[in-house]
């Protein structure tokens, strides 16, 4: 299927393939906050295109940029910020798009045992604060939105990406850490958050990038900017772009 000439684009975002027993194996790398709403992009990308795999590669934006520089082998790259894209910005081809908006939260462990209300609580010697480092788009929306509130933190410890701040609270080896909202939804019951006002809260663009010209990455993307997929991420509490 990776030949152009096996391949028919079909309407919205489908592709068919001549020969069903050719498989196309299509290489998505997309940051951690998105791995249920891609997870489950992924399953229907799959049944309109039983001719396609979809392999999703998950981690931290920054991350996956250093993945695609040292040379993997992607077709797709969905980042929680443009930084990470304009790293690998040589190697994208047509416009890179925005494709969904998140917002930061607060998250505790489930009951707020401490009662943090604001961000000023989180400042509180006593309360152990973790966090990514500012090349994690996590981080660095976090940075920003200290600083607008001029509010100093002293993380007890930096994880790998978002999903790595949300486990340390969620099992209690941290009191809180600054999340997206989408991150406290997919956490349920194990999880509270703590809204963060309006005035001071920071809006995090996610853009998507086709890495190869196979069809397949084209109708991926297409799928994902369009009303289908637009549905799916609004399902996983995503905002539009």
């Amino acid at each position: 299927m990776r030949a152009s000439w096996l391949l028919i684009p079909l309407l919205g975002w489908g592709v068919a393939c001549s020969d069903p027993d050719d498989r196309a194996t299509l290489r998505v790398f997309a940051t951690s906050s998105l791995t249920a709403a891609f997870e489950e992009m992924a399953h229907t990308f799959e049944e309109s295109n039983p001719d396609v795999d979809v392999v999703l590669n998950v981690a931290a934006s920054s991350t996956l940029a250093a993945q695609i520089r040292d040379g993997a082998p992607v077709d797709v790259f969905a980042s929680a910020d443009w930084a990470n894209v304009d790293k690998v910005i040589d190697r994208v081809i047509g416009e890179p798009s925005a494709f969904a908006t998140n917002r930061l939260q607060i998250i505790t462990e489930a009951g707020n045992p401490l009662g943090i209300e604001t961000l000023n609580d989180l400042a509180d010697p006593s309360v152990l604060f973790v966090t990514c480092d500012d090349d994690v788009p996590i981080g660095a929306y976090t940075a920003e939105l200290l600083a607008k509130a001029g509010v100093e933190l002293s993380p007890v410890s930096l994880e790998e990406n978002v999903k790595g701040i949300v486990a340390k609270v969620t099992t209690g080896e941290a009191d809180a850490g600054i999340v997206f909202v989408t991150d406290v939804l997919a956490a349920g019951s194990t999880a509270t958050g703590v809204d963060i006002p309006d005035d001071l809260n920071v809006t995090a663009s996610y853009p998507i990038a086709r890495l190869s010209n196979d069809d397949e990455a084209e109708a991926f993307v297409r799928f994902v900017t369009s009303s289908d997929g637009r549905a799916i991420l609004e399902q996983f509490g995503f905002g539009e772009a």
